[in-house]
């Protein structure tokens, strides 16, 4: 499934799961670690796991794509999912508040959720 595809879909699945703060930047020029940073917050450690099992569930059930790697799930502080070109990250709003991920990528263009949803990346 292409990048945009894939993005969109794990958007989609945190808004139905009530994300919090919802945020997608384009890191794909400031690193080789992924194209896109999705960052959300949830209001507690089961609706962190919530928001990142929804989007688990989503991939895999309709595409069959499964993560490459998942981290932190056990606290469920901050997961993080690895979808190789997209990372998503799942905070709780502590520890969101405490790394400041969107601080530290300050040079990452962020992208427009409406963008994301509504039509593809490259149609803009």
């Amino acid at each position: 499934m292409e990048i945009q595809k894939t993005l969109k879909e794990i958007v989609l699945a945190a808004e139905d799961h009530k994300a919090i703060d919802l945020s997608v930047i384009s890191v794909k020029d400031l690193t080789v670690l992924a194209d896109y940073f999705v960052i959300c917050t949830g209001s507690s450690t089961t609706h962190v796991k919530s928001i990142a099992d929804s989007i688990e569930k989503k991939l895999k059930e309709d595409y069959n794509i499964v993560p490459h790697h998942v981290e932190g799930y056990a606290s469920a502080n901050w997961i993080l999912l690895d979808y190789g070109s997209v990372l998503v990250h799942v905070f709780l709003n502590e520890t969101r508040q405490f790394y400041l991920l969107e601080r530290l990528w300050s040079d990452a263009p962020k992208i427009d959720i409406a963008d994301i949803t509504e039509k593809t990346i490259e149609e803009k």
